[in-house]
């Protein structure tokens, strides 16, 4: 997925945010709706993802091998 954008939204939709992480939109709602990715933000019933609050959720990944586990749900 490809932007004409200078830098990235602050604000994502599911399907953005899931191709940002690298993963397809149902394991990123899934992994939403199990609580290990963060919630998203609604505004007037808009429903994005926070960049930076997905920023920090990587980074507080260790290492290689538990992205390989968070995706298969382990």
């Amino acid at each position: 997925m490809q932007d004409t954008l200078a830098w990235p939204p602050r604000l994502m939709r599911a399907d953005r945010a899931a191709a940002y992480l690298g993963m397809g939109t149902s394991t990123f709602l899934r992994m939403v709706s199990e609580g290990v990715l963060p919630k998203p933000k609604r505004i007037r019933g808009v429903v994005t993802w926070d960049r930076l609050a997905l920023d920090a959720y990587v980074d507080s990944i260790d290492d290689a091998n538990s992205v390989e586990r968070i995706l298969r749900g382990e």
